[in-house]
């Protein structure tokens, strides 16, 4: 064994995980814009989530990937913990499709993988082409650094020194740690499992120590959204646990079995390929594995919450409910989270404004300062929002970063509704303090603008969060109808005074429909955000 074959096995292994990698990063790209519509489908039912996993994995090559995004769905409350383990179990099998993918032997026509994907990637101006390229790049370099893998490990293997350390790979229990350890540290089961069907293909390894590495995989394989989880919320790392849980049981309940009847099994595969045994072996043995722990998946779910206890601390008055700003857990998944969080500082600035115009119409002085607390929350979450987008704007799938600029947009105008809720609080106040009735045509108006305004603000929230432009029309005529309704009742106002039929010091009454009248301007800023306004006009 010389060093040029150790740098051509190296090589082989380096081009075999950066095309498992170029690969799940491609279609996790691609598919960012899905991610809420997979997410939909996994709350359904477990049983719906195993499918919903299995499908995703096999799509973007990662059961690592795929966890921990199920880790940041529960970290955002997006997804419960029973949720979650229909969506692991379902990883767990579609993980095995890379093994599938292995055994096809395209290591004479990778390289034409690789130039197509490079013309997609250098000669193509549209962005989508450019992922789609480098996905087939991905492909191309996997099956190359299989056929390097092949040769090299043909002439390694003849060595007396490597035939001495495989032999003792021939432990059951050996073969199980050596699985957790090479997957903890390439941190992909898929690339570790490749390594042995690429072994096998060369008669290195028997099947029975191939099974019993893949059952170490399977639990090295869960290190990945361990690590995620290290500073996300309790029920993140619950999420990561039942992950570890599931893969620690069910292994451990197969190793025992295998142990026992190892030569019953081994018998029942074809000794003659052994490279497509060991991969029909491993999807098998996650299909076993996930119809053994389906029905005690609740067991799972209490026993990960017993191993993590207790609540998330609140370290701050104010805090994020669906992102993390100790970083983000997964770039398809941040679009998400920010989504749900803009949303719901928009539902907040909005509750904010109805109980400043609570306060001022029926004299509520108490909720003034519940008014000028809440805005508070409004500046902190415009704040932690726009640094976060600050920093996934570079990370986030394609399909996703063309909207980042409206997103801040969106921030900004519901954090100015927010000010304007302010304003309204400092109305009440005056009103309040000075004894200044409305008379009773203006309090109508008020409400009549009011009541569009708030049509107008809801609207739009859901126009941007559902990104559907179903409310479009209605949110341009509404925003027209307040425009008219601030002119029209401006003149009234004025009309009303000059007749001395309300108080001479009512003028608050003109601050008041200014202000709703620019709660309405930010309202349809906000449904307009992904929209261009003038195709709607």
């Amino acid at each position: 064994m010389n060093a040029e074959m150790i740098l051509s096995l190296l090589g082989g292994l380096g081009l075999f995980l950066y095309g498992l990698k170029l690969m799940s990063e491609g279609v996790e790209n691609v598919a960012g814009s899905k991610m809420k519509g997979i997410l939909e489908l996994c709350t359904k039912n477990r049983f719906v989530g195993v499918v919903v996993g299995a499908v995703f994995t096999a799509i973007i090559q990662s059961s690592s990937a795929a966890t921990v995004m199920v880790v940041s769905f529960v970290n955002s409350s997006l997804m419960t913990l029973m949720q979650s383990v229909g969506v692991i179990m379902g990883a767990n099998i579609g993980t095995s499709i890379t093994a599938q993918l292995v055994v096809l032997k395209f290591e004479a026509i990778a390289p034409l993988f690789i130039i197509i994907g490079v013309v997609m990637v250098m000669f193509f101006k549209k962005p989508m082409i450019g992922k789609v390229g480098e996905v087939v790049i991905g492909f191309g370099s996997l099956f190359l650094g299989i056929g390097f893998m092949k040769d090299s490990m043909a002439e390694i293997g003849s060595t007396d020194m490597v035939k001495e350390a495989i032999g003792y790979l021939n432990n059951p229990l050996i073969a199980l740690l050596v699985g957790i350890i090479l997957t903890a540290i390439i941190q992909s089961s898929s690339a570790a499992v490749g390594i042995m069907i690429v072994m096998a293909s060369q008669e290195l390894v028997s099947l029975s120590m191939c099974i019993y590495f893949i059952l170490g995989a399977n639990i090295g394989s869960c290190v990945s959204a361990l690590m995620v989880c290290v500073n996300a919320k309790k029920n993140a790392k619950r999420a990561a646990f039942i992950h570890l849980l599931y893969n620690i049981i069910g292994s451990l309940i197969e190793f025992v079995i295998i142990v026992i009847f190892e030569s019953q099994i081994v018998g029942l595969f074809d000794l003659n390929h052994l490279d497509k045994s060991v991969a029909n072996a491993q999807v098998i043995l996650k299909v076993i594995q996930m119809v053994m722990l389906f029905p005690v998946a609740g067991w799972i779910v209490r026993l990960s919450q017993w191993l993590v206890r207790g609540e998330d601390e609140k370290t701050e008055e104010f805090e994020l409910q669906y992102i993390t700003m100790d970083g983000h857990l997964a770039p398809a998944t941040a679009i998400i989270e920010v989504t749900n969080e803009i949303k719901r500082m928009g539902d907040i600035a909005l509750a904010n404004l109805e109980k400043a115009m609570d306060a001022l119409m029926n004299k509520k002085g108490e909720l003034i300062d519940e008014v000028l607390h809440t805005e508070d929350e409004v500046n902190f979450l415009s704040n932690k929002i726009t640094s976060y987008l600050v920093d996934i704007c570079q990370e986030i799938p394609m399909s996703e970063a063309k909207y980042i600029a409206g997103y801040y947009h969106v921030v900004s105008d519901i954090e100015r509704i927010g000010d304007h809720a302010e304003n309204v609080a400092e109305c009440a106040k005056n009103s309040i303090d000075d004894n200044i009735e409305f008379s009773e045509q203006g309090r109508k108006e008020i409400q009549e603008i009011f009541a569009c305004v708030d049509k107008t603000v809801k609207l739009s929230l859901e126009a941007f969060t559902d990104r559907k432009d179903t409310h479009l029309q209605e949110i341009i005529e509404l925003e027209n109808k307040v425009d008219v309704m601030e002119k029209e009742f401006q003149k009234a106002h004025v009309r009303r005074l000059a007749n001395n039929q309300c108080s001479p010091n009512a003028t608050i009454f003109s601050d008041l429909v200014s202000n709703l009248e620019r709660v309405s301007d930010h309202a349809t800023n906000i449904g307009f955000a992904i929209y261009k306004e003038e195709e709607y006009i």
